[in-house]
């Protein structure tokens, strides 16, 4: 069974990506949901337009993720994937980050 692409065919990953951030936030489950592609590789097409933002005259924004159950928010993580778990209460229940790309 093969699964359908929804980017156009000239149309690369990171471009889709950057096209769907402009002016949106999304989580990362969202963005390969609809780039189609794996939830796993979305946090490397994310560090690259992160470091490549600057460069565009854009910025690259990280809603921080936050834990559902003490609303504790992971301010400073410099990681860009999920956390696993809350370093207050330890719950595991998180509200994943969400990204999106502005014009500097």
């Amino acid at each position: 069974m093969s699964v359908r692409d929804p980017r156009a065919a000239a149309e690369t990953v990171r471009v889709a990506i950057r096209k769907l951030l402009s002016g949106r936030a999304l989580t990362a489950l969202e963005i390969s949901g609809q780039v189609g592609i794996p939830h796993k590789a979305v946090d490397e097409h994310l560090e690259h337009l992160q470091r490549s933002s600057a460069h565009r005259g854009e910025r690259f924004v990280v809603e921080a993720a936050s834990c559902l159950g003490c609303h504790y928010e992971f301010n400073d993580r410099q990681r860009l994937g999920r956390p696993s778990r809350c370093p207050k209460c330890k719950g595991e229940r998180i509200d994943p980050p969400r990204f999106r790309i502005e014009a500097a």
